[in-house]
């Protein structure tokens, strides 16, 4: 079983890093309430894509674990309109934010407050769509500061990725609501990020680090009031 690592963000909230190496088969094999399961697979996902949606799915269930000693019989990891991953049918608060990326999956699970995850293969996409969703200094500082541009890019990207998810908002902007402070780009840091919704700005801290090589992933975790 590659579960690569676990980390605890706070006393209510842990990050996994899955290392997917296994087939859809042998995944659903350790995917617990299979049934419940079978019709929620995307009926026209590929053999990759099934082993990605399977391995994140897998992950979570580790993750409540560290969540909780006994977690709910139905806990069962569901998809809303917009793609986004949601757990109906438990009392215990819980949030989800899930991302996968070529042989990686990862996944942020708390009780309570919001969470936002985001892992990506560095290429030279990113770059090339700068300026559909960068502002205009934001584009200036990452021309400025990237060494490596394919990574630096692929993190911008993943950044906004990580605050759009923390925002579970539909319709948003990522040039204009989406806003990335300056930092000193390294192995890993932390961005400085502001969410603009409905013209109310809220100050956010984006995590990220490099978890292997050719792959940027950012995460943030912020505990209910």
């Amino acid at each position: 079983m590659p579960l690569h690592s676990i980390q605890r963000l706070s006393p209510t909230a842990v990050l996994g890093l899955w290392h997917l190496s296994e087939t859809p088969e042998e995944l659903w094999r350790l995917l617990p309430w299979q049934e419940a399961y079978l019709p929620l697979m995307p009926a026209t996902a590929d053999a990759v894509r099934q082993a990605q949606w399977l391995a994140g799915r897998v992950l979570i269930h580790a993750l409540s674990l560290e969540i909780m000693a006994v977690p709910p019989t139905n806990l069962v990891v569901h998809n809303d309109a917009t793609g986004r991953p949601w757990l109906p049918g438990t009392a215990h608060n819980l949030t989800v934010s899930l991302s996968h990326s070529g042989a990686w999956a990862a996944a942020v699970l708390s009780q309570g407050g919001q969470v936002g995850v985001d892992i990506e293969i560095i290429r030279d996409k990113a770059q090339r769509l700068a300026s559909k969703f960068l502002a205009a200094d934001e584009w200036a500082a990452a021309q400025a500061a990237a060494a490596d541009s394919h990574t630096h890019y692929s993190l911008l990207w993943s950044a906004k990725e990580t605050l759009y998810k923390l925002a579970a908002q539909r319709g948003i902007i990522f040039k204009t609501q989406l806003l990335l402070g300056s930092f000193v780009p390294q192995q890993s840091g932390e961005i400085p990020a502001t969410l603009v919704l409905e013209g109310i700005k809220t100050r956010h801290c984006i995590c990220y680090s490099q978890p292997a090589p050719g792959y940027v992933l950012t995460y943030c975790h912020e505990p209910a009031a």
